[in-house]
């Protein structure tokens, strides 16, 4: 029982977080059941972690366990490369099976340092020594935070809005990384705690942006176009309009099924090209704008073009219109009406040459 009460003492604060993310979990309308299933995974292993932690550290010394010691050690430092993995597979939506190998390879060696020593060992006085490969799970951690990151902004935005919580979740396991080399081992105590909370803040950041996302395409919604239009005017220099080709024949002919292909398809080319001052949005079925912070008539052009070529890889078309403000001398409902004006010539051109 008193060992009951000291974890509860020692990891209050990690139990509310996770609770609180339970409850979150069970009221979103925003996620899939797939990520809310993986995120549930991804709970129940942190809350385990903290007791084996908690137990690490209640044996520590007690050198008749010393062997019990070393495979709580082991889970230990194999968890954050799975706790990140799990966090890709909730999160991003690529299939990412193989994210998984470099962490079963560090638990394989930590599991074979019980017997060998060669990342860690128990002395005679209980006390935990590094191996010749001591230092082998920090690189392993450092890689899987760079995956994370990468991953994460890859299927951003990449907006500042977004960004940000990105490199905060990374942070955190950052210092999973530094702070052991900084504080000791003692660190170690308070890991599940910041990582629960780290995770927790990130997903409520997620909810937030969703509420700002396109549900199909992972692209802006209308409601956010609005807003930036509205709230960042002064810095909007350029607008694209783009328009699909031919949509209500693939859905009339094909499907729906195949018209949200065709959709998801084309605003995949959207993201290839995108850059921290260029914003995709869906405004409507086969309706896209992209507005432009602080671009030149030159990358625009160039955005253009990129926007074509990735189109072109593809089996679908579209009509593109712009509008770009010289030293911001149009106001934006002025862009907006003459990027539509060129998408729709281009559309009616693009339609007097193409019978499909």
């Amino acid at each position: 029982m008193d060992v009951f009460k000291e974890y509860i003492l020692q990891n209050w604060a990690l139990i509310l977080v996770l609770m609180a993310f339970v409850i979150m979990l069970k009221i979103t309308v925003f996620l899939d059941k797939k990520t809310i299933k993986h995120l549930y995974i991804l709970i129940a292993f942190i809350f385990l972690l903290s007791i084996s932690v908690f137990f690490e550290f209640y044996l520590s010394g007690n050198t008749k366990v010393s062997n019990l010691i070393k495979v709580l050690v082991a889970i230990r430092y194999s968890a954050t490369p799975f706790i990140i993995s799990l966090i890709l597979f909730a999160l991003v939506k690529d299939k990412l099976w193989y994210i998984m190998v470099p962490a079963i390879l560090l638990a394989i060696i930590n599991f074979i340092s019980i017997f060998t020593g060669i990342v860690f060992s128990i002395d005679e006085n209980g006390n935990l020594v590094r191996g010749v490969l001591g230092y082998f799970p920090y690189i392993v951690v450092g890689f899987y935070c760079f995956i994370l990151i990468y991953a994460l902004i890859r299927h951003s935005n990449k907006q500042i809005i977004e960004i940000v919580p990105i490199v905060f979740l990374a942070f955190s396991f950052l210092t999973g990384l530094i702070f052991p080399l900084i504080f000791g081992r003692d660190y170690s105590k308070i890991f599940c705690t910041t990582i629960g909370i780290a995770v927790f803040v990130y997903y409520v950041f997620l909810i937030l942006e969703l509420t700002k996302k396109d549900a199909l395409t992972g692209l802006l919604n209308r409601q956010a176009y609005y807003s930036s239009i509205n709230n960042s005017a002064k810095d909007i220099t350029a607008i694209i309009s783009i328009d699909m080709n031919g949509l209500k024949k693939i859905n009339d002919t094909l499907g729906h099924s195949a018209g949200d292909e065709a959709i998801i398809t084309v605003s995949s080319c959207f993201f290839k090209v995108l850059r921290f001052k260029y914003s995709a949005y869906r405004v409507g079925g086969d309706e896209f704008v992209i507005i432009c912070k602080k671009t030149s008539e030159g990358e625009l052009l160039d955005l253009i073009a990129n926007i074509r070529k990735k189109i072109s890889e593809t089996k679908y078309t579209i009509s593109i219109g712009y509008s770009h403000s010289i030293e911001q001398n149009k106001d934006i409902e002025k862009m907006v009406k003459e990027s539509d004006e060129m998408m729709y010539k281009d559309k009616t051109l693009f339609y007097s040459k193409n019978s499909r």
